[in-house]
């Protein structure tokens, strides 16, 4: 059985944030509705057709949902709704704060209706503040947040080049709702949600924030290297290729000297003998290292690090990535349907003795439009009428 088996959640979602929040629920074994404009659908629907003519985005976000085509301007789609949330468990939103208020659908307001929901609402500053009404799309998010101030080069900042906002707000509306329907299961009391892309991001900054606030220096942007261990970063080898090290302690670093450098002197420098003086002399340190590693082979270097026990990588491309041996030797990868036939997917990265997680098609637009209604106790003339009228 998965945990969240019997459990229905309705979603009003689009775009990231909510959508990876409810798919993540499906994929713990909750029935997840989601509710898409007639027509078009979710807009991450249209984001690219690089998916055999479906949206990268929304092939990642969506599967083992029922799509449910509604627009809930009309006023037909009151009722629908209403006994739509009166059946839900879990009603997850990421309309824009004054949107969910006029349409009634904000957590507070739907708490008031259904005593026993647990209503999410996420948007990207919050439902108050100077920043309430202000759109918010990811990379916005992380200017506000300041991200880009750390991230990129000393030349130029660079955005996430992933969603990292509203991933970050999905998680932690994912993990709210769990601990809400942790506490619906103990006292039949729902709750009120409330996520902020602004706060999700905000305390995944948290060591930018500490250091910079008490620090007597803001972090520098230093690219793919750190901006406070040294080594650490990127090096190139022979033959142009590039490999990832980092040393994180003491002990690597006697351990990096020896077995990779072949310095052991080097260990007891007074330049290097402490990681803060080892940023500080950061250049004398380069024109040591990277000599030594630009002469060795990939498998050289990769042999010399093993034994020293210093964490390392290569530098893979996304297509690298997809075929990494790690995910073969676990079994981690496995197939969806979609309206564009079977394709690959990552198993959930969770594993969990006897739960075997749900990985159901990804929903053509509408597609459970006809079957939720009739569930609903509409019969098939007004469901026949509200697509004509394209209510549905």
């Amino acid at each position: 059985m998965r945990p969240l088996q019997g459990t229905t959640v309705v979603a009003l979602e689009q775009a990231v944030a909510a959508p990876f929040a409810t798919r993540q629920l499906a994929d713990l074994g909750a029935r997840v509705i989601k509710i898409e404009r007639p027509g078009t659908g979710d807009f991450a629907r249209d984001y690219d057709q690089s998916v055999c003519g479906m949206s990268s985005h929304f092939v990642w976000l969506n599967r083992s949902k029922e799509s449910l085509t509604l627009d809930i301007k009309r006023p037909e789609a009151a009722g629908v709704m209403e006994r739509l949330i009166g059946r839900a468990d879990v009603f997850v939103q990421n309309l824009s704060p004054d949107s969910a208020v006029r349409l009634g659908v904000g957590a507070r307001q739907l708490r008031a209706r259904f005593p026993s929901l647990v209503a999410c609402d996420i948007s990207g500053y919050g439902s108050d503040g100077p920043y309430a009404g202000k759109k918010a799309y990811d990379l916005m998010v992380q200017a506000e947040a300041g991200l880009l101030s750390i991230n990129g080069s000393a030349d130029e900042p660079a955005k996430v080049a992933i969603s990292v906002a509203d991933i970050s707000a999905g998680m932690y509306a994912l993990t709210s709702i769990l601990s809400a329907l942790l506490v619906q299961s103990r006292t039949g009391r729902g709750s009120a949600i409330e996520i902020s892309m602004l706060e999700a991001l905000g305390e995944w900054m948290g060591y930018p924030l500490y250091y910079s606030g008490y620090g007597d220096k803001p972090l520098s942007r230093t690219g793919a290297r750190h901006a406070t261990i040294a080594p650490y970063g990127p090096f190139s080898v022979a033959h142009g290729e590039l490999i990832y090290l980092g040393v994180q302690n003491e002990r690597e670093w006697l351990a990096f000297c020896r077995e990779v450098l072949r310095q052991p002197a080097l260990a007891t420098d007074s330049r290097f003998n402490s990681n803060s003086r080892r940023v500080k002399h950061l250049s004398e340190l380069h024109d040591i290292v990277d000599p030594i590693l630009s002469a060795l082979s990939v498998k050289q270097a990769i042999a010399r690090l093993d034994r020293a026990g210093v964490a390392h990588a290569r530098f893979n491309t996304v297509e690298e990535f997809a075929t990494h041996p790690q995910f073969s030797a676990r079994g981690r990868w496995t197939e969806v349907g979609s309206p564009v036939g079977a394709l690959r997917a990552l198993y959930p990265p969770w594993s969990i003795e006897n739960v075997e997680p749900r990985m159901d098609p990804v929903p053509g637009i509408g597609q459970q439009t006809g079957d939720i209604l009739r569930e609903l106790g509409y019969d098939e003339s007004v469901v026949e009428s509200w697509r004509s009228a394209g209510v549905v």
